[in-house]
């Protein structure tokens, strides 16, 4: 092999190595978000559970959305009516990133599938309009 092949070759290794490392770094990066969106929604329903509410009924349950501009703010409590919620916004002027918040509430049963849904669908919400998407709670239904 000549010089130049070895040198072609070591090139594509190291090529290949770094593309594997960034799709690495990405997939354990991936797993990581997905995790605690999972958990902080089964954590939720679990804690509640256990504090008595009946997971049967449906709960009255608030979304809340960290927003950098009023139009943005606008624009996710929009969708959000049209998806059946109550949207109420307020400017938090001690947050200098997200100065302006959203709460979104609905009375809907808690599911671990259904909440994790929509905590993977506000969160991408929340990012195309440059906030973050913060969680949501509810309060404890007790049972009948």
């Amino acid at each position: 092999m000549s010089f130049q092949g070895v040198e072609w070759l070591l090139i594509l290794v190291a090529a290949g190595g770094l593309l594997a490392a960034v799709r690495i770094f990405n997939g354990l990066r991936n797993l990581r978000r997905g995790q605690q969106t999972t958990d902080w929604d089964a954590k939720v329903i679990e804690r509640l559970r256990a504090q008595g509410s009946d997971p049967f009924s449906p709960h009255d349950v608030v979304f809340f959305f960290a927003l950098p501009t009023e139009a943005a703010c606008e624009v996710v409590s929009r969708r959000l009516r049209a998806e059946g919620f109550e949207v109420t916004s307020r400017a938090v002027g001690e947050n200098a990133e997200f100065p302006y918040s959203v709460h979104a509430s609905r009375s809907l049963r808690l599911s671990v599938p259904d909440m994790r849904e929509f905590s993977r669908r506000f969160g991408e919400l929340a990012t195309q309009n440059g906030g973050r998407y913060d969680g949501w709670t509810a309060g404890i239904v007790s049972r009948r």
